[in-house]
């Protein structure tokens, strides 16, 4: 197992989230500053990109190169051409909480998860092992057509967040935070999901924001901790990138994709960091270069 340490790139956000790598920049959200940014590969010349009055999340692009934006609070798709931005699609009949994490298909299909339950209250209410000593409330994968329609839910899943597609666009990854699990589905020519199963199961590790590289592993931040993991299928970790901070999101990027980028912060509270300014994005050089979607 390899080892790495990130390096602080950027500071000053207040929770970054969706890291993507788009046109040779890295695009994120920022759900407390209310807005998508985007930044050079070294941390420069920083960009407010899009507003996202209701708190950006998850973000893809459709085919036609428009910007597919998660606005978590109102449980809403966006979708912004040039200076229009209008809804995609509504999801919120669907979402049991905030909707939240996103990846858009290269055929247009967007699939979005959200929290299924107020995660901050609770924590604050009944705390971690509150949490942990009954199973919370599970919500949908919301499948999305290309028009903007729901074509398909998929009911019982743990907080799916960080959604990854396949080079081959044959599959789709999710990660259940809660479930601590990497689950994966086939996609069908349609758009629509089949053959739910286990990627890797693993211990008490909030799988959060992840991406894919070119050896079939994923690399997934650990919400409940300052580290990134690099996992085989069948859970086996064969890599770690040490973060100063809990790691929310990761993405690769930068010169043959081998730059990966994490999105930290000392909690996902809101209650303690929507009013102040801690996040950072960190980076940090790896041997195998990012594949797939997003």
């Amino acid at each position: 197992m390899k080892t790495y340490d990130a390096t602080i790139i950027r500071e000053g956000l207040a929770f970054g989230e969706g890291p993507r790598w788009h046109e040779g920049r890295l695009w994120y959200s920022d759900f407390y500053r209310r807005g998508v940014y985007s930044m050079q590969g070294d941390g420069d010349d920083e960009r407010l990109e899009l507003e996202v009055p209701g708190q950006p999340s998850g973000l893809g692009w459709t085919p036609e190169g428009d910007l597919l934006c998660v606005s978590g609070v109102d449980q809403r798709i966006l979708r912004a051409h040039d200076d229009n931005v209008t809804t995609f699609c509504d999801v919120s009949e669907y979402c049991g909480f905030w909707a939240n994490d996103m990846v858009v298909s290269a055929t247009g299909h967007a699939y979005a998860g959200s929290f299924g339950f107020d995660l901050d209250q609770t924590l604050l209410d009944i705390g971690v092992e509150g949490l942990l000593a009954s199973p919370p409330p599970t919500t949908n994968l919301i499948v999305v057509s290309p028009s903007g329609e729901v074509i398909q839910t998929i009911p019982d899943m743990s907080f799916p967040n960080g959604s990854m597609i396949s080079p081959d666009g044959a599959t789709l990854f999710v990660n259940e935070t809660l479930a601590y699990r990497i689950s994966a589905f086939t996609i069908n020519a349609d758009g629509t999901l089949r053959d739910r199963r286990v990627w890797a199961q693993l211990e008490f590790v909030a799988v959060d924001g992840a991406c894919l590289d070119a050896d079939g592993q994923i690399w997934v931040a650990n919400a409940v901790a300052p580290q990134c993991l690099r996992v085989r299928e069948g859970g086996e970790v064969t890599g770690v990138v040490n973060t100063t901070q809990n790691a929310f999101a990761c993405m690769l990027g930068g010169a043959e994709r081998q730059t990966l980028y994490v999105m930290t912060a000392p909690t996902s509270s809101r209650f303690e960091i929507a009013d102040v300014r801690l996040a950072k994005v960190e980076s940090v050089r790896v041997d195998v270069g990012g594949a797939g979607l997003p």
